[in-house]
């Protein structure tokens, strides 16, 4: 029996440039989206400050700190965000390109998988709050961690609304939070009795687990990729699924502690 899920997953700093879809803001149903309020508080602010940096009224670094990058990358953050209000968007599953997407293999999905795919993940944003795969966005930079006048840390400032949001889409599913600290504090308590976590462990020389930082996403990605293609699966069988890299579940892993089921999936030593 197929079990219905929402997948929380982050965003990815890369992103495809261009898209022919309309204005965010025109978008068809964009304005009855129970976080449009937010979002359009979200967007003017970075507008203010992107107006504010063109009149020269910022003190230096403030952007460099608020993007976390520089060079070439600042410049193209800033172009992506002084244009945020009419430029033309892609859908969310489209714009986002990093290594977590990437190893998705949308290109491999039946259409029956890819709409399961729409149903079930949801993507954390710092400008959005989150957003459904085929939702229409433009290009953007802004860290779910920033410190944006006037809201705040956002990460702060969307966790009541956020945890509401996701709360009602999430009732009666199996939530699996797969989301980095950043934006993992964006999300408070839900009501679920567990949600399930994975963690990805490798050993160093002397032979101690290590959570794994470089193929992190790959291996997340990887993840959410065979939890959508097989929705019959529980928790329990992730113990045959090998991962790129030959990492394994530990079946220990699947009791739940404190409401939260903590999947180690281990390297081989």
């Amino acid at each position: 029996m197929a079990r219905r899920r929402t997948i929380l997953i982050p965003p990815s700093e890369g992103k495809a440039l261009g898209g022919e879809g309309p204005a965010w803001h025109r978008v068809p149903g964009a304005g009855g989206h129970p976080l449009y309020a937010q979002r359009r508080a979200v967007v003017e602010a970075l507008g203010d400050l992107m107006g504010r940096n063109e009149r020269r009224e910022l003190a230096p670094g403030t952007l460099a700190r608020l993007f976390g990058v520089r060079g070439d990358a600042l410049q193209r953050a800033v172009d992506a965000d002084s244009s945020l209000p009419e430029a033309p968007t892609l859908p969310a599953i489209e714009r986002y390109d990093g290594v977590l997407y990437q190893h998705l293999e949308l290109d491999t999905m039946s259409p029956s998988v890819a709409d399961r795919l729409d149903r079930t993940v949801l993507i954390a944003s710092g400008l959005w709050g989150v957003v459904a795969p085929h939702e229409m966005i433009p290009d953007y930079r802004l860290k779910m961690s920033a410190n944006l006048e006037p809201m705040g840390r956002l990460s702060s400032w969307w966790r009541p609304e956020l945890t509401h949001f996701v709360e009602q889409h999430a009732k009666g599913t199996e939530l699996w939070n797969l989301l980095p600290g950043e934006h993992a504090a964006a999300l408070g308590a839900t009501s679920h009795r567990v949600v399930n976590t994975a963690v990805f462990l490798s050993p160093d020389r002397s032979g101690e687990l290590k959570a794994v930082s470089h193929w992190n996403k790959a291996l997340k990605g990887a993840l959410v990729a065979h939890l959508v293609r097989n929705p019959s699966l529980r928790p329990h069988d992730l113990t045959e699924l090998e991962h790129p890299g030959g990492y394994r579940l530990e079946p220990a892993s699947l009791e739940p502690r404190d409401g939260v089921r903590e999947l180690r999936f281990v390297a081989p030593g």
